[in-house]
């Protein structure tokens, strides 16, 4: 239970981190709260919901882990160093890939409530 404890700190100290200086997280952390009361106009459907819920939840996921890639770069290195560049511009596009995903869940459960 220990473990637990403080693993559960951890991971509350990595979002106030995340909050308080990544604007990118704040924005998404946002979008996160509204569709906690948007989605439930789109479908009532629980999978739907969790489908809705769950794609913005892997948005901020990956985003928290690109941040920590980024924050780690920049320990390694400030200088300009060209694999310090590809691995921040993976973890960029995997956050890209991420709200790809979620806009086209988000567009298709849309698109279900006005067609029916």
């Amino acid at each position: 239970m220990k473990r637990f404890v403080a693993a559960l700190f951890n991971s509350l100290a990595g979002i106030r981190f995340g909050f308080m200086h990544e604007s990118a997280l704040r924005q998404e952390l946002a979008l996160f709260a509204l569709s906690l009361a948007v989605a439930p106009l789109l479908t009532l459907d629980p999978w739907k919901l969790v489908a809705l819920w769950g794609s913005l939840m892997l948005v901020l996921a990956v985003e928290f882990l690109n941040t920590g890639l980024e924050k780690l770069a920049d320990r390694v290195t400030r200088q300009d160093d060209p694999l310090i560049g590809v691995a921040k511009d993976c973890g960029s596009a995997a956050v890209l890939m991420s709200l790809t995903l979620a806009g086209l869940i988000w567009a298709l459960a849309l698109w279900e409530r006005l067609a029916g």
